[in-house]
């Protein structure tokens, strides 16, 4: 069957405005991942940065802007990263946060899944044929692939399971609105309307900053960390 990749922005111009705001966001967060088991998660927002300047790359590419090796090349990696490396890193940067080790090994299942699909997808984009054409506003890929409902499947698990898994309140309620957001905007992309994708991606990644931000103040065991004490020297 031919497997739809997930659709972004609705023009090149707004992918690269909001690849730069997101890649900004991304960058703080690596800033403030004080602690390097955070790094993962900051790391988040900066793929979805690059995610969406690349497939500005990819627009032109279609509209003729570019030369065609260049546009060819920009729909490869952006369907790399969004088929190889966001459902190994999702799931990794939960489970590199997760403190409550019960709750870590119920996020082992949503690590295969997401080694399972990405390694299923990436021998796909490998073999091709890769397809990929302006469908109003919004780009459809799609690759050929063999049981690409249970990929899906997988791709899913993999992505929003851990955050619902988190004994973190706040990744947990995040996980929540991630669930319903991607069945809305996956509701507007079939239904040919518009894609939004790249204003979720914002609101995600100004969560995940604002996240790895508070975390840089905190403990492990969330707590924040002690003031040190302040001493006057008399001379």
């Amino acid at each position: 069957m031919w497997l739809p990749a997930s659709f972004l922005c609705f023009s090149p111009e707004v992918d690269v405005a909001a690849g730069i705001v997101v890649g900004v966001l991304g960058i703080d967060a690596v800033r403030h991942a004080n602690d390097r088991r955070y790094l993962g998660l900051a790391l988040i927002p900066v793929i979805l940065g690059i995610h969406q300047l690349v497939e500005a790359v990819a627009w032109w590419g279609l509209e003729g802007k570019v030369d065609a090796a260049t546009g060819e090349s920009a729909i490869t990696l952006y369907l790399a990263l969004a088929f190889v490396v966001v459902p190994l890193l999702v799931p990794l940067a939960i489970v590199g946060i997760e403190p409550d080790l019960t709750r870590r090994r119920w996020m082992v299942p949503s690590l295969v899944a997401g080694c399972v699909s990405a390694s299923v997808l990436a021998l796909a984009l490998a073999e091709g044929p890769v397809r990929a054409a302006i469908g109003g506003r919004y780009i459809a890929y799609s690759v050929q692939l063999e049981q690409g409902g249970l990929i899906v499947v997988l791709y899913v698990v993999a992505t929003c399971v851990p955050l619902l898994l988190s004994s973190d309140r706040r990744l947990v309620t995040f996980g929540a609105a991630n669930v319903v957001v991607v069945a809305g905007l996956s509701w507007l992309q079939a239904t040919a309307l518009i894609s939004l994708w790249c204003a979720w991606a914002a609101v995600g990644s100004i969560t995940i900053a604002a996240y790895v931000r508070s975390a840089a103040v905190r403990r492990p065991d969330g707590g924040t960390r002690p003031k040190l004490p302040h001493r006057s020297i008399t001379v």
